[in-house]
């Protein structure tokens, strides 16, 4: 069964810009593909078991890979990140709602990039062939919000180099395989009323017509 998993980035929830277009591409996905699989993590939610990547969680990662003598409570420690990117990298599609925060992304989607990109999981290296890509023939749709205009790249506007939000996901994406990205982003929000409506608007219709199509 192809899989969908929606990762959303913002903790204000019904007052989100982000998640209002991402529920929409949500609704049109289901219509579209009443078949699929749609897993969810909210980054925010006191559920989700996010390790912190601290001294013992890299303590416990070097020894697991790299001396082969790790006790079991640092296999126990590894195996929860280990865990999370699996369950990442289990999905087909991924669908992301991201709010921009001092001009990159909220310290909890860091947080979670930072526990799921693992050697061996999605990525691997060796001295000849360098960094390898193992999450291909995947596609992700990033949706973004914004209170400075810093529009995506597809929408055909020159980026500002104020904006590490886009970028940096990207090339994270890029890094673990995923080439196959789609932007949207509804921006301005820190704009009238009238406008802001528009620009959401607008986001929403692009959202539809992408998840039809996903």
């Amino acid at each position: 069964m192809t899989r969908l998993l929606y990762i959303e980035a913002s903790p204000m929830k019904a007052l989100s810009h982000s998640i209002d277009v991402a529920r929409q591409f949500l609704d049109s996905y289901r219509a579209a593909h009443p078949d699929h699989e749609i897993d969810t993590i909210d980054l925010w939610s006191p559920d989700l078991d996010l390790p912190e990547f601290d001294a013992d969680m890299i303590s416990a990662k070097f020894a697991v890979l790299r001396t082969q003598d790790a006790t079991p409570a640092q296999r126990a420690q590894w195996q929860r990140a280990v865990a999370l990117s699996q369950r990442f990298n289990a999905a087909d599609h991924y669908l992301f709602s991201v709010p921009m925060w001092n001009f990159g992304v909220p310290y909890q989607l860091k947080h979670f990039i930072d526990v799921v990109t693992l050697p061996g999981q999605n990525w691997n290296w060796s001295p000849g062939t360098g960094y390898q890509a193992l999450l291909s023939g995947k596609r992700a749709a990033l949706i973004y919000a914004s209170a400075g205009a810093y529009a995506a790249r597809t929408e055909g506007a020159t980026e500002s180099p104020d904006d590490f939000q886009k970028p940096y996901l990207r090339r994270w994406l890029r890094f673990i395989g995923i080439d196959d990205v789609t932007e949207i982003s509804a921006a301005p929000t820190l704009t009238t009323p009238n406008a802001l409506a528009a620009a959401k608007a607008n986001a929403k219709v692009r959202a539809s017509a992408l998840a039809t199509a996903f």
